[in-house]
């Protein structure tokens, strides 16, 4: 699909929040809100745009510490890596699973309540699995968060 100015700037506006309402993107991006609503159709429509959601902020939740795991995976579990990366994605606490190149396999965004609760979630989703030979943790002392492909000015 071809993207024009247009539909770049109404996806910053919806990235920035994705709560506008119709009539405030038209007016940000100069169309008729009739016009605007249709784009926007378009644009799920034809998969760009894919969902929406709420960032929760996890020291809100008591979830006060960060963490990245660098995962090596098993030849036997690397047979299976979509069902690996389901399984880890579907545990609670585990933000995002990337399957990367390099030396490590998987790597593995959590929170955490304290070290003992990050200590937990490690054995249990990986030490306890056969398909994971090993891996390290680094603590986040500090994060920011991008906006995605359109962050930066076209």
């Amino acid at each position: 699909m071809d993207l024009d100015r247009t539909d770049i700037a109404i996806l910053r506006l919806l990235q920035n929040d994705a709560r506008l309402m119709n009539k405030q993107i038209a007016a940000g991006v100069g169309l008729a809100p009739s016009t605007c609503h249709e784009r926007i159709r378009r644009l799920w429509r034809e998969g760009v745009i894919t969902g929406t959601e709420t960032r929760v902020d996890p020291q809100a939740l008591g979830h006060a510490l960060s963490a990245v795991l660098f995962v090596n995976i098993s030849k036997a579990g690397q047979m299976r890596i979509d069902a690996l990366m389901d399984e880890l994605a579907a545990v609670p606490e585990i933000r995002e699973v990337f399957l990367v190149t390099g030396r490590y396999d998987l790597v593995v965004t959590l929170v955490a309540r304290d070290m003992d609760h990050l200590k937990s979630i490690a054995y249990s989703a990986l030490s306890a699995r056969d398909e994971i030979i090993g891996y390290e943790t680094s603590v986040a002392y500090d994060s920011r968060r991008g906006r995605g492909p359109l962050g930066a000015a076209e």
